[in-house]
């Protein structure tokens, strides 16, 4: 790996970049979603629920997060899905289970709708730019899990595939080869379920209600339905539900392999994601392409830093390129948040 025993300001071009080095991986981070709607930015997604406008999370509800000592919906909604289950097996009559179960996912779905793009503000040339992006590479992986790449590539779903074969837009591990670009969601998606046999499941626009064109379970009358989606937390509980999941186990799996270049877009690689560092180190890619936004140069310098120490010691060489210049970080693809 290059040694930066000074950080200059210099950030490449990425067209000129992507000319001269070929790139067939692609991870994307909550930058990518921020540069289309900078509500996207929320510190927390659990932080936000507690303060929701609409039906919050009560004291009942954030007591079940503290016993578990987690701040993911996914673990704690399948927790309460389980005990509801065994009290009924069991004839066990307190219905505390279900009724957490209930609130905390309208407290989810509240949230989600309360920071996420309309989709009535997206517009079509902005999804036509991602899906022609995304469908450059032969895997995009992200950590990100609002809908705007699903919405991306309901446009040309022939271009590329998120490997939902199976039945009822189920993941099949036997079916989980194709020639086409691939888009892998390592933490999951708002539009993922689990189905109660622990496998994956994409939700359809007959499903739950809408959020714009798109369903998103907003349907509370069943505990069938547990989003898949690693929200907040640290690194070790994340990857405990990825573990959990043979879909996320795929995915997860998928990244620790790629040993080709990879484009890294918006993602900070921080501590919270420090499973997602040591795979990119197992992995050992021959050459990152990191985008950086140009605040100022004391930034860039500082971002030049941190990526260095996050690929100290091994063979990789590090290439920076200014985020505007990316087809993903064009600032047209910007939205004004509505006030």
């Amino acid at each position: 790996m290059t040694d930066f025993q000074e950080y200059d300001t210099r950030l490449e071009d990425w067209e000129a970049l992507r000319a001269d080095t070929a790139f067939n991986g692609l991870l994307v981070g909550n930058g990518a979603s921020r540069a289309v709607w900078d509500d996207f930015g929320y510190d927390s997604l659990f932080e936000n629920a507690r303060t929701v406008e609409e039906k919050p999370l009560s004291p009942s509800e954030l007591s079940v997060f503290d016993a578990m000592q987690t701040r993911s919906f996914e673990q704690v909604l399948t927790a309460l899905k389980t005990t509801s289950r065994v009290n009924k097996a069991l004839a066990v009559s307190s219905a505390a289970p279900r009724n957490r179960y209930y609130a905390i996912k309208e407290a989810l779905i509240n949230t989600v709708h309360a920071v996420h793009i309309p989709w009535r503000l997206v517009q079509p040339s902005t999804l036509a730019t991602l899906n022609q992006e995304l469908g450059r590479y032969r895997t995009v992986f992200t950590t990100n899990y609002d809908l705007l790449n699903y919405w991306a590539i309901q446009q040309a779903p022939e271009s590329i595939s998120d490997l939902f074969f199976g039945d009822d837009h189920s993941f099949d591990l036997s079916q989980a080869t194709t020639d086409k670009p691939r888009l892998l969601y390592l933490h999951g998606g708002l539009h993922l379920v689990r189905n109660q046999d622990g496998t994956a499941r994409k939700l359809t626009s007959t499903e739950g209600t809408l959020l714009g064109s798109f369903a998103i379970n907003n349907t509370i009358k069943t505990l069938d339905d547990v989003p898949l989606f690693v929200n907040e937390g640290p690194s070790q509980d994340k990857l405990k539900t990825i573990r959990s999941s043979d879909y996320l186990s795929f995915c997860y799996d998928q990244l620790l392999q790629h040993g080709d270049n990879l484009c890294l877009f918006g993602h900070a690689l921080g501590e919270q994601d420090n499973h997602i560092v040591q795979a990119l180190r197992l992995a050992a890619p021959k050459t990152v392409a990191i985008s950086i936004y140009p605040r100022s140069q004391a930034f860039i310098q500082h971002q030049k830093r941190h990526y260095a120490k996050v690929f100290q010691g091994l063979e990789v060489q590090l290439r920076f390129f200014d985020a505007k210049s990316h087809p993903l970080g064009d600032p047209k693809l910007s939205v004004p948040v509505e006030v």
